[in-house]
């Protein structure tokens, strides 16, 4: 299995860089989780987004989604795509149009954001759209995904990936304060992505993000086997992340670059 890191920047994009989106491959299996702002540019220059054969999105905030807007536009107005529907194509698969699992209640939001622009199908039209439901296990090809709610300023779940039937699990943070949901979820991942946002705690509750240091305490709970610290600006000391973390985490660590690749 094979994790892209399109975009790891916290809510502001790195100079260059993009908001949240991990692109997940495993032979002809293709997984995008996240799409956040600059991550469809991003897509573009490893993979063709008609080969993408799901997104699964973790929570509604423009840093983790708001790029669907331009994947959507791509799928109902390239070239090939536009090709594809004249000609009738779009019954026999020919024209993409891949799965967009998004969490509870998203679907009024995405709708409501399309029709500001006019296009009140938008979504609709350009992906196979539908709400997922936190319990379920969602088969993408050769890839298994589970979802765990953790605790964020709105509804966010974590997401495991995994190779169905075979050895290598990566877990997703997404956006959280320091939790403990993470402990049974995510134990002993082969690799574990988590957010480290913050140089020093929220002073005002409920908390969203947290500090590498937090970090660090939440892998070392999980006894996960790697620790990759994301959703992290380019104007943070990364030595001083690293050295923050490792003060409760003694295994391998290393800060989310664009472009990044994780074998698991």
């Amino acid at each position: 299995m094979r994790i892209t890191v399109l975009g790891k920047s916290p809510s502001w994009q790195d100079a260059g860089g993009a908001c949240s989106g991990y692109l997940v491959e495993d032979g002809a299996s293709c997984l995008l989780l996240d799409c956040g702002s600059s991550v469809f540019a991003q897509l573009r220059r490893v993979r063709d987004y008609v080969d993408v054969d799901a997104i699964v999105v973790s929570h509604m905030h423009a840093d983790h989604f708001l790029d669907l807007i331009p994947f959507a536009h791509a799928l109902i107005y390239a070239p090939r795509q536009q090709r594809a529907a004249a000609d009738g194509s779009a019954g026999n698969g020919a024209r993409a149009r891949p799965r967009l699992l998004v969490p509870p209640g998203a679907i009024a939001m995405l709708r409501l954001l399309a029709e500001a622009g006019g296009q009140p199908r938008l979504f609709d039209a350009a992906f196979a759209l539908r709400e997922y439901d936190v319990a379920e296990v969602v088969e993408v090809g050769d890839l298994r995904v589970r979802l765990q709610p953790v605790p964020h300023y709105i509804p966010t779940n974590a997401i495991e990936v995994s190779r169905g039937g075979r050895d290598g699990r990566f877990t997703y943070g997404a956006d959280h304060r320091p939790t403990d949901a993470l402990r049974e979820f995510a134990a002993a991942t082969d690799l574990l992505m988590l957010e480290a946002t913050l140089t020093q705690p929220e002073p005002h509750e409920p908390r969203g993000h947290m500090t590498p240091a937090e970090a660090g305490a939440v892998a070392a709970g999980c006894d996960a086997e790697r620790l990759v610290l994301t959703h992290i600006s380019d104007e943070l000391d990364y030595d001083w992340a690293l050295a923050q973390a490792a003060r409760s985490y003694a295994g391998p660590i290393e800060i989310a670059r664009g472009g990044g690749v994780y074998e698991v």
